[in-house]
């Protein structure tokens, strides 16, 4: 038996698809993007239920969505993690910064830690080269990012997290 929460997600996913009925493939970009504004990534149940209703298959729909960077295939951590790569940043040591990243949470770009609380992307640029190099956290920018200061960051999240509990 699905529990509410499944059914809600399934009742949501066919409202969404109910917008678009006798939709070709000219509606896929819109689908795909209020599916993710949704639910925050995109399913593997989600893109086979569009693909019904668009009458396309999969593999042509994770064709174009696997195109455009905007799509996600899975859940962002409670803490979304942003490495700006951008010129400024690069030339300040970001990479540095992201592999440091990567080994304090073990976790690779474009995934989410086990436990939901950190997911990790790399962005071209956040437009703040000014703080070079910089991380966005949520909606927090940390400037002149080093390993022991987005230590002291993650350390404070998970204790906050933790409290939330």
């Amino acid at each position: 038996m699905e529990s509410a929460a499944e059914m809600a997600v399934v009742t949501d996913l066919q409202d969404i698809l109910g917008k678009y009925p006798n939709a070709g493939r000219d509606a896929l970009i819109p689908i795909l993007q209020e599916l993710q504004e949704v639910y925050g990534y995109l399913s593997r149940d989600m893109i086979a239920s569009v693909g019904e209703c668009l009458h396309l298959p999969v593999s042509k729909i994770y064709g174009v969505a696997t195109f455009y960077n905007q799509f996600r295939f899975a859940a962002l951590g409670k803490y979304h993690i942003q490495v700006c790569r951008g010129t400024a940043c690069h030339v300040k040591g970001s990479a540095g910064v992201l592999d440091d990243i990567r080994q304090i949470l073990k976790l690779n770009v474009g995934e989410t830690s086990q436990d939901g609380l950190f997911s990790l992307e790399v962005v071209a640029c956040i437009g703040a080269c000014g703080l070079a190099p910089v991380v966005k956290i949520n909606d927090e920018f940390y400037a002149e990012a080093s390993a022991s200061k987005l230590e002291r960051v993650f350390k404070t999240l998970r204790k906050e997290a933790e409290s939330n509990e």
